[in-house]
């Protein structure tokens, strides 16, 4: 007899990869994407907020309608294997176009950031509920789905943490400009400095290798000369650009790095964007689903659809869902903005988010032991207060506090792990509560829940980061403006996504299914199968 409860280890590492390359895609766009697109790009703050916002309008019908044609899909290799191979090489080119820049007036920019973006979230969508859905189609057993989803998260931080804890260094290789620099020392801490480079730079941004030095320019005699740590400017083939450097001493032609982040970026998302198909292809070819639905199901939208709404569970995942990745999605999303501007150092971001990931993995490995001493309801509260309560603690940290910056925010990290690992295994038990209810299963349906809180929390982020950097005149290729809206800045690291947690923890309080109650469901459904054999 086919056992459909015991999984075997190589297919749950091929699943994680599955989320590994996911999370190159979406933790890529959460981490990088905004400042992408307003100090690359050169969007205004407030619009790149709208441009979330608006495209989430469309998720919840995407989403749902995904899940639908994901539970209807009829093939040799079962009902949510095919799409995860037929999106894998779309999702990596809608991901490259995305943070492509080409030369384009400012009505043609908001047009393509428009087009890619919602491109991009439709595949994603494609690719993503099928992929969640084929978790709870692996076995039939609740505590295996947990450690199934154990190894998903561990294959999502991974892949975060490839495309983290890589990008910014590959944004420095890809984007070197080869500049000739001149480095003349006027006084003990002042040094006046000439670069060019030998072609034309749209986007180019120069700053010392320790990020303590002030900038001004050399024959700009205006109020707002003033003094930075980094100049954004764009850069004519062999004319020359001469700053008044203060504050470092020792300085010499090495202690400079100059960036073309147009290039940079775009040409380390086709490498990333590469990785990720390939994974996506290994998770087809590894898996396998086992549980199918009633023999005697028929085909029934209207009914599909009256089973979901009325499925308390799945309504209240939904709502916690959003709500958490609104969390995770502000910190994501600021934090590149936080140390390229805050701490004045860019790469160390990238070290940052390497142990974030770090902890990531270690939260989510963690999550299937503490859910069977706390159970998953309690779990979930705990780690999002817990998380919630540690990330707010960012805000008594200045720019030299590195740290205790890092220290608090791999702390906060490990309770945010344990979020989207309860999470996509909690959808797995409502798909189970909804067949012993009903006696019909609609898994893809119930899963689109993941893919639309994901997005949907994004979008919501995107719209918060936006519209505080917009109220305090935020502006990614104005060093005075970014100087100015640091305190924005502070506040989205710390306090603000940590009021999301406790309305995401009083929400959770209402969830019903109790592991008494899942032992129940799970036995029952185990046994009805038994007698479709």
């Amino acid at each position: 007899m086919l056992d459909i409860n015991k999984v075997p280890l190589k297919e749950k590492i091929g699943y994680a990869l599955g989320d590994g390359a996911a999370n190159i895609a979406w933790r890529g766009v959460a981490a990088f994407l905004f400042i992408f697109y307003t100090d690359v790009f050169g969007l205004h703050p407030a619009t790149v907020g709208l441009l979330m916002l608006v495209s989430r309008f469309s998720d919840g019908i995407s989403d749902i309608l995904m899940g639908i044609i994901g539970d209807r899909t009829k093939s040799k290799y079962g009902k949510f294997r095919p799409w995860i191979l037929w999106t894998a090489v779309p999702l990596g080119l809608s991901l490259s176009l995305l943070f492509s820049s080409p030369d384009l007036n400012p009505t043609g920019k908001i047009i393509y950031a428009y087009i890619t973006y919602i491109a991009f979230t439709l595949i994603y969508t494609a690719n993503n509920v099928p992929y969640g859905a084929l978790m709870a189609v692996m076995t039939g057993n609740d505590k295996e789905r947990t450690s199934i989803g154990s190894f998903r998260m561990v294959g999502a931080f991974g892949g975060g943490m490839l495309v983290q804890g890589a990008l910014l260094f590959l944004v420095a290789y890809f984007g070197n400009v080869n500049p000739t620099i001149k480095v003349d020392k006027l006084d003990t801490e002042r040094f006046k400095v000439e670069v060019s480079a030998p072609k034309d730079v749209l986007n180019a941004n120069i700053k010392t290798e320790n990020g303590i030095a002030l900038f001004t320019w050399d024959t700009l005699e205006s109020e707002e000369n003033i003094p930075t740590k980094g100049k954004s400017f764009t850069i004519e083939a062999n004319k020359n650009y001469t700053f008044i450097v203060t504050g470092e001493k020792d300085i010499n032609k090495e202690s400079f790095s100059i960036i073309d982040q147009k290039k940079g970026y775009s040409n380390s998302i086709y490498v990333m964007s590469i990785f990720l198909t390939l994974f996506m292809i290994i998770t087809f070819y590894s898996t396998k689903e086992r549980v199918l639905p009633p023999k005697d199901q028929e085909t029934n939208l209207k009914q599909d659809l009256k089973d979901l709404i009325t499925n308390k569970p799945w309504l209240i995942l939904l709502a916690i869902g959003s709500l958490f990745n609104v969390y995770n999605s502000i910190k994501q999303g600021i934090v590149v903005v936080y140390f390229t501007h805050y701490l004045n150092d860019q790469l160390l971001a990238a070290s940052f988010m390497v142990g974030l990931m770090l902890a990531s993995i270690a939260g989510a490995m963690i999550t299937a032991p503490l859910g069977k001493i706390l159970g998953k309801r309690m779990l979930f509260i705990c780690a999002l207060l817990f998380s919630g309560g540690v990330n707010a603690l960012l805000v008594f940290c200045g720019p030299n506090d590195i740290s205790m910056i890092f220290t608090l925010g791999i702390i906060s990290e490990f309770g945010a792990a344990i979020l989207p690992t309860l999470f996509f295994v909690m959808l797995g038990d409502a798909a189970d509560y909804s067949e012993f209810k009903n006696g019909r299963r609609a898994t893809g349906l119930v899963y689109s829940a993941g893919s639309f809180a994901t997005k949907f929390g994004g979008g919501i982020a995107g719209a918060i980061i936006g519209l505080v950097l917009a109220a305090f005149h935020y502006s990614g290729q104005d060093s005075v403006a970014i100087e100015g809206a640091l305190p924005g800045v502070v506040m989205l690291m710390s306090w603000i996504p940590s009021i999301v947690t406790i309305l995401a923890a009083i929400v959770m309080f209402f969830y019903p299914l109790t592991q008494t109650k899942l032992d129940e469901i799970t036995s029952e459904l185990n046994a009805r199968r038994l007698l479709e054999k």
